[in-house]
């Protein structure tokens, strides 16, 4: 082994050692004990004993062949972890549901009584030839579903990605990272000179996952130990009466505490006043509203701004931006411009203009 292998199996070998711990971590601590916890857990293990068999059979092709059979099954877990593990996270799911029991003991029982009935070492052929290009035919279609899982944080980074939170940065990454980890082994099918590139991106995906938690938040609430509502209903979109009240309970905070008066109000902070988590009030907004959070709180402050200057002749238009919430003139006329398509100087204007009985009572979201 020359000096550059050797560079390549230490890089490769240290991530897939760190995640195999980190796994453990994640399985053992009560700090980090949550579902979502659980499944990234088994995620990194299962990715994990993948990389070591890699990165074995890579520098020792004489690998004994049940090896061989131990990455492969390892290998057959991560689409579905990935899956669960970003459907617990954004479902806040706290008890593992019964149809995911389910799941999960017919994966183990493929594995277990499948490996038991059709051993790598007595049918090679078998399953360089079809049981592998099955598992990575899972893989991928688990990766697909949770893209989709994703989709409404995706939403949110394509339309303002400031709002992101944390959590989903995080599981954007993981998401990123596996399909990385995928495309190269998939690659590496083809050409076989490629192969510990898996390796490597698992390394770095796992190095920059860490630094990105431990930079941002600590662990335990990214993975949402403290979410609340264990029994949360799982459904994809907000039924419209639960999304009625919650529209209603959103408009009661923001008049009663006028939040909106706060010029650093963010998503999270409003999400922690209505007892909910930042997704779902994410999902509320760009869902059944059709809005983004900044364009949902700028609208009210607009309506808001309207109401005090129909109302209000002492006080001047730039104290009246500053009154619900904007900390700059400028700001202040830029949203009025873009949310009522004219100034706050010919809005006013426009109402002087007009009989009392003709002015518009701007109540906001009413």
């Amino acid at each position: 082994m020359d000096y550059t292998q050797q560079i390549l199996f230490l890089a490769s070998a240290l991530g897939a050692v760190n995640g195999l711990l980190l796994s453990l971590y994640l399985f053992a601590s009560r700090k980090t004990r949550s579902l979502p916890a659980f499944f990234l857990g088994l995620l990194l293990l299962a990715l994990s004993i993948e990389i070591v068999k890699t990165v074995f059979v890579y520098f020792n092709p004489d690998l004994p062949k049940i090896y061989l059979q131990i990455g492969a099954s390892a290998c057959f877990l991560i689409g579905p972890a990935l899956y669960y593990f970003l459907r617990a996270s954004l479902k806040t799911v706290s008890h593992m549901p019964v149809a995911w029991k389910r799941h999960w003991g017919l994966l183990a029982g493929i594995i277990l009584i499948g490996g038991s009935l059709v051993p790598y070492a007595s049918y090679p052929d078998a399953w360089c030839r079809y049981i592998m290009r099955g598992v990575y035919t899972q893989w991928f279609v688990f990766l697909v579903l949770s893209g989709l899982q994703l989709k409404p944080v995706f939403k949110v980074l394509k339309t303002n990605r400031s709002e992101l939170q944390t959590a989903e940065k995080f599981w954007l990454l993981v998401f990123l990272g596996n399909c990385l980890v995928f495309f190269f082994y998939v690659l590496s099918k083809s050409l076989s000179s490629i192969c510990i590139s898996g390796a490597i991106i698992f390394s770095f995906c796992l190095y920059l996952t860490i630094l990105f938690y431990l930079y941002n938040a600590n662990l335990e609430n990214i993975l949402q130990v403290r979410a609340a509502t264990p029994d949360k209903p799982e459904k994809r979109k907000i039924a419209d009466t639960n999304a009625q009240q919650w529209i209603e309970k959103l408009e009661q905070i923001l008049h009663d505490k006028q939040l909106y008066k706060d010029p650093n109000l963010k998503l999270h902070t409003l999400a922690q006043k209505m007892n909910i988590s930042g997704h779902l009030l994410s999902q509320l907004l760009n869902e059944n509203l059709g809005k983004s959070f900044s364009t949902y709180i700028n609208e009210y402050r607009i309506n808001e701004a309207c109401k005090l200057i129909s109302v209000n002749d002492h006080l001047t238009l730039e104290a009246i931006g500053y009154e619900v919430g904007y900390n700059s003139k400028s700001t202040f006329y830029a949203s009025f411009k873009k949310i009522k398509d004219t100034t706050p100087a010919f809005f006013k204007e426009s109402l002087e203009k007009t009989t009392p009985s003709q002015q518009i009572n701007y109540q906001p979201h009413k």
